[in-house]
Parts: structure tokens; C-alpha cells; sequence
């Protein structure tokens, strides 16, 4: 119905699926989810406001949604282990948004993140964020090799005794010692939030340590390595409760009527299709590859002497520091695109170079792997970053801020018709075609 009654949008729709298919998607918060996760996202429950909570809501004509939103929270406290979920907030931002609203004062409260700079998240108290505008914010930093600090980071709570301490972060490859953050939140007072929107999946399967015996709340996204709609979980851990009794309810005030009004229950009916979907063997078996795709990759790209920050990968992240090669992470993201290799342009600790034009990239492997890529196809691809990279040396950006601006234009529309990057391209779609999305 939708190529006739609006073509524009359906070939735009089609053009996106032939994209999605040709190409390597690596952005490590992007996946492909089931057609399932899509169906249940494009029901008729997208027509119906359930503002509130179930059993308790303003609306009527809700009973149907209050019972898929029970279900999706039964899962996920199934899933992760703990008492309390809400399933309501909208995104990532909202998400951890409401956290702080409902646990600190305004203007007066402290938040202690990792700086952005380092591998944080906008949400974690950096100054660009309202969530170090609204509340007060210190940010922590990596040890000079790259890792985390515990003893720095005791220190610096110990002197800024924050409310909330939040660990769990978007650029970090190596495995996060939670119980560590629990014992430095624990000795200065604070509330552990445990951000695990990227690695939420490896959780959930057993592939990486659980922050639930250690947190008092659990935050996460699920649209990336848990393969869900774009969406998010708020979560309260026994620990959580043993500190406020009254937290779930603090929590549930914050979404709404603090940050929302009424949740999209068809997102809510994919998370819980996704969540189900998570609890099986085989997304058991699909998490334990990500991460060896990952460490197969970084071996493989320190091979062909890449700067891994952090020396490589025990998650579906490598960031990938570009200073060593002379080649910009703008420049080269743009390369990899015309490669068929999608990555993101992503600072790196200490990195001189302005956001805009930072002096890394970061890529992932949830998605390839949802694909069924294993180990041998990973040879091939860190040949080609690396081909692509050598390729796009002859793009050089100046210093100065206008002219680097004008050259990157020059150079987005030059770079287009490089033939040796166009050539990468037909291997990757020879490669994809293998393996096709289900």
C-alpha cells in the first residue's frame, strides 16, 4: 500500500534496505534486529496513549497494553536478574535523565562520569549535556594506558564525594570490573549507575560480567547488542533497594509526569519481543561470537600496526587511535563509507583534534555477526580498513579551522570517485551477498 499511496518515502524505505544489505554495518551501536522485533514495532498499538503505568492508568481502553507492558518487564527482570524494571523511557537520554531526577536536587546534586573524551557518554555529566547542566559534574579520565584507573578514580570520589557515580561507557573495549565501581560508590556514600546500553547483550548472555551484585541502578538501551527496537530499560537491583526502599517509585515519578507522557506501547511489544529472543541458546552462542569477532578483528588490525586503544578487544567495541597513520578519523570514516565499511568518527583519549574532526574511528561487530560472519571473514575486512586507510593518506586535512573546513568539503566530493576504494566496495558486496539479512 505504501509504494502507491507515497512512492517517495516506500523507494526511500527500499534504498535503505539496499544500503543496509550491501555494506559492512560497524558502528557498534547499530544491529539488525529480527523481522519480528519489526513486526510487533509496526502494529496497531502505535495508536494507543497509555499514559501512566499499568493498572494505573488515565486513559481508558488500556488493558491490552498494560498486559504487554508487564510481559516486556517480567522479561527483562527474568533476563537481568533483578526486582524492579521500567520499560517506559523513550531513549538512552531519557533513560538516564530520569536517574538524576530522581535521585539528586537540581543545581546541587553530583554526578561523576567518565569524560567524553575518554569514552563517556554526552549523558554522564559532561558540561554539553543538560545532565551537567542541571546538576552538578566531575569527570574521570583513563590511566596513561588507556584502562581504567581504580585507584585514580577512588581518589577523586573520595575528595568530590559525587551522589551518583556512573560507570559502563561507549568507546571502551576491555571488560569493566563492576565490583570495583561498587566498592569506590560504596565507600564514599554514592549511588552506583551501571550504563551498560552498549554491552547489554553480552550481559544478558553470559559474555561479560553482570554489574547487578554491584549497582544500585542498571540503565540500557536495547537497540544494540540486544538486537531490540530503539528504546531503553531502567532497572533497580536488590542493592538498590537495600539502599532506598522507595527507588522504583522515585524512578517511575521521573519518567512520568517528569520526563514523559505516555510510552510507545508498539516499542514496548518489540523490546519484549527482543528480550524473549535473548533468553535463548542461540543468542547465547551469537553474544559469545561478537566477542570473538572482535578479538579476531583487532588481532588482525594490529597485524597491519593500528593503535588500539587499550591494546585490543574483550567486547564488540574497537576504537582505533589514527595519529600513528597520518590519517584523520573524519577523513577516514568517509573513506571506509565508500569502502562499503560503515564505522564512526570518534575522539580518542587525549586527542588534540576538535570533535568534528577527531583523530580516531570506532567500530563493532554485533551487527556482521547478526549476519553470520565468523572469524575468517574478519581476516578479509581488516585487510580492507586497511586498504582503505592507506587509500585515504592522500587526503590530508590542514590545521587551520576554515581552511580544514573547506578542504574537508573538497575532499568529501573528490574522495566519491577514488577508484581503488570503490574497488574494496565490490569485494564487500560480494562478501554480503553470502550473507544475507534474514
Amino acid at each position: 500500500m505504501l509504494k502507491q499511496s507515497d512512492p517517495q518515502i516506500y523507494k526511500l524505505i527500499k534504498d535503505e534496505e539496499k544500503r543496509q544489505r550491501e555494506v559492512l554495518e560497524m558502528i557498534p551501536s547499530e544491529n539488525y534486529t529480527s523481522k519480528e522485533v519489526l513486526e510487533a514495532l509496526g502494529t496497531v498499538l502505535n495508536n494507543k496513549y497509555s499514559e501512566g503505568y499499568p493498572k494505573k492508568r488515565y486513559y481508558q481502553g488500556n488493558a491490552v497494553a498494560d498486559e504487554v507492558e508487564i510481559l516486556a518487564e517480567e522479561r527483562a527482570k527474568k533476563l537481568f536478574g533483578v526486582p524492579y524494571v521500567n520499560v517506559q523511557a523513550l531513549s538512552g537520554s531519557a533513560m538516564n535523565l530520569a536517574v538524576y531526577i530522581a535521585l539528586l536536587e537540581p543545581l546541587k546534586g553530583k554526578i561523576m562520569g567518565l569524560a567524553l573524551s575518554f569514552g563517556g557518554h554526552l549523558t554522564h555529566g559532561q558540561p554539553q549535556s543538560a545532565t551537567g547542566r542541571f546538576f552538578k559534574s566531575v569527570l574521570y579520565t583513563l590511566g596513561k594506558d588507556n584502562l581504567l584507573d581504580f585507584d585514580a578514580i577512588e581518589k577523586q570520589a573520595l575528595k568530590e564525594k559525587p551522589d551518583i557515580i556512573v560507570c559502563g561507557f561507549t568507546a571502551y573495549p576491555r571488560i569493566i570490573d563492576f565490583e570495583k565501581f561498587g566498592q569506590i560508590a560504596d565507600k564514599v556514600g554514592a549511588y552506583l549507575l551501571a550504563d551498560v546500553s552498549h554491552i547489554a547483550g553480552l550481559i544478558a548472555a553470559g559474555v561479560h560480567p553482570s554489574p547487578v551484585p554491584y549497582a544500585h541502578i542498571v540503565t540500557t538501551t536495547t537497540h544494540k547488542t540486544l538486537r531490540g527496537p530503539r528504546g531503553a530499560l531502567i532497572m533497580v537491583t536488590d542493592k538498590g533497594f537495600k539502599k532506598d526502599p522507595e527507588l522504583s517509585k522515585k524512578i517511575d515519578a521521573a519518567i512520568i509526569p517528569g520526563l514523559q507522557g505516555g510510552p510507545h506501547d508498539n516499542q514496548t511489544a518489540a523490546i519484549a519481543v527482543s528480550l524473549k529472543e535473548a533468553a535463548t541458546p542461540a543468542f547465547k552462542k551469537y553474544s559469545a561470537h561478537i566477542v570473538k569477532n572482535s578479538q579476531k578483528l583487532a588481532q588482525e588490525l594490529i597485524k597491519y600496526d593500528f593503535d588500539l586503544v587499550g591494546g585490543g578487544s574483550d567486547n564488540h567495541l574497537i576504537l582505533i587511535d589514527l595519529s600513528k597513520k597520518q590519517v584523520n578519523g573524519a577523513v577516514a570514516a568517509l573513506a571506509l563509507e565508500i569502502a562499503g565499511i560503515v564505522v564512526n568518527k570518534n575522539g580518542v583519549p587525549n586527542d588534540t583534534m576538535p570533535p568534528f574532526y577527531p583523530s580516531g574511528i570506532r567500530l563493532g561487530t554485533p551487527a556482521i555477526t547478526t549476519r553470520g560472519m565468523k572469524t575468517p571473514e574478519m581476516v578479509s575486512i581488516a585487510r580492507w580498513i586497511n586498504e582503505a586507510i592507506e587509500e585515504s593518506k592522500k587526503y590530508q586535512l590542514p590545521s587551520e579551522k576554515l581552511a580544514r573546513r573547506e578542504a574537508f568539503k573538497k575532499i568529501k566530493s573528490d574522495i566519491k570517485n577514488n577508484k581503488k576504494l570503490k574497488n574494496i566496495f565490490l569485494k564487500v558486496k560480494e562478501m554480503t551477498s553470502k550473507f544475507p539479512l534474514s
